[in-house]
């Protein structure tokens, strides 16, 4: 499996505290019905496509090697996943942002000079750094070289989890990270493993694991409409709280429809189109049988 980085965003403020620059690893162990990066759920890259924005000027048909790209007499631009390779040719020439180009190799120095570049923010504002994905555990070697460079320059270090890590590598992890945001998607194992297509019970071992190291933990909880928007989730994630002290809080994250556009680009078939995104009322709502 190769170590692609699939976006570096600085300046987060939602992904820990402070001040912060959040890098997505490519990839993941889950597999979310209603995830708003679903161009991370392979570890390979892949080319987004938003036949919207197309004008069909043909620039990206001029420079692929594999002919993956075609323009019609009437202008339909016809592109063929097939042919392929990822090379990311016709992204670099697309002036529209029709094609994008969806995860890079990276080295620890090349994702540290971005990093470094917002030290005084992070310094500032008690922020620092997130390691994101997809899960971002996958990529265990990279990441505790990552961790291991932002604990020598001091920068404070969050990672986030779908807790789905091996127990050695969770182990090794702790020491190089302040904050663990771990998100705890649904409480009933079977409907975990509908929606998500994960076990419960290594999620909660790993848990259990961060509890016993005296670690810091955010629990981010995305409430879907029709998937875990129920009263025993919610009293789940209230037994949680009162059972691990790690838990230094819950947080709602409400759905959001901004991610179907993305599985289109990619050619996937999306299950929850018909939901929209969540109102603020709605979500306070849902924040309120959470609260202590």
């Amino acid at each position: 499996m190769r170590d692609l980085i699939f976006d570096i965003q600085r300046f987060c403020v939602y992904d820990g505290p402070g001040i912060r620059t959040t890098v997505f690893f490519k990839g993941c162990n889950m597999h979310c019905a209603w995830c708003h990066n679903p161009e991370n759920f392979s570890t390979d890259a892949e080319l987004l496509f938003r036949h919207e924005k197309c004008t069909s000027c043909g620039a990206c048909t001029a420079v692929c090697p594999n002919g993956a790209h075609e323009i019609k007499a009437d202008g339909t631009h016809v592109f063929d996943r097939a042919k392929c390779a990822a090379c990311g040719k016709c992204a670099e020439v697309c002036p529209n942002d029709v094609l994008e180009l969806s995860g890079r190799e990276m080295t620890v120095e090349a994702v540290m000079k971005q990093i470094d570049k917002d030290a005084k923010y992070y310094r500032s504002s008690k922020g620092g750094v997130t390691f994101s994905g997809g899960e971002a555990s996958l990529h265990f070697e990279l990441l505790k070289k990552l961790l291991t460079a932002c604990r020598e320059k001091g920068y404070h270090t969050a990672l986030e989890t779908n807790g789905l890590i091996s127990a050695a590598h969770l182990k090794e992890l702790i020491p190089l990270t302040d904050l663990f945001l771990f998100d705890f998607k649904h409480s009933d194992p079977d409907a975990l493993k509908k929606w998500a297509g994960a076990p419960l019970a290594p999620i909660l071992e790993s848990l259990a694991a961060l509890e016993d190291a005296h670690a810091h933990v955010w629990l981010r909880c995305p409430v879907i409409p029709g998937v875990n928007d129920t009263d025993a989730h919610f009293e789940a994630i209230c037994a949680l709280k009162h059972q691990y002290t790690c838990i230094e809080k819950a947080e709602i994250m409400a759905y959001h429809d901004i991610g179907k556009t993305k599985w289109d680009a990619l050619g996937i078939p999306y299950s929850l189109a018909a939901l929209k995104t969540v109102s603020p009322e709605q979500k306070h709502i849902w924040e309120t049988k959470i609260a202590d």
